[in-house]
C-alpha cells in the first residue's frame, strides 16, 4: 500500500469520524480555596464543538488523494 493511499483513508475515516461525532467535552479542575487541609475544587466543563461541513471536506480530500494515487500508479 503506497503512501497517498494510506493517506486518503485516514482522511476518509478521520472525515467520517467528524461528521458523526461534532464534538467533545472535557473537565477541568481549577483550586478556589486551599487553606491547609480544607480544599475547595471546582470542576468546569469545556465543549470543543465543528461544524459537519469539516468532515465532509476531509471525507472528499481523502477519496480525492485516492483517486489521484491510482492515476499515478
Amino acid at each position: 500500500m503506497n503512501t497517498g493511499k494510506t493517506f486518503g483513508i485516514v482522511l476518509i475515516v478521520i472525515g467520517i469520524l467528524m461528521m458523526l461525532y461534532t464534538g467533545f467535552d472535557y473537565v477541568t479542575k481549577k483550586k478556589v480555596v486551599d487553606m491547609g487541609p480544607v480544599q475547595v475544587d471546582k470542576k468546569e466543563n469545556h465543549f470543543v464543538q465543528w461544524s459537519p461541513y469539516v468532515g465532509l471536506v476531509l471525507l472528499t480530500g481523502g477519496i480525492i488523494v485516492i483517486v489521484g494515487s491510482k492515476k499515478n500508479s
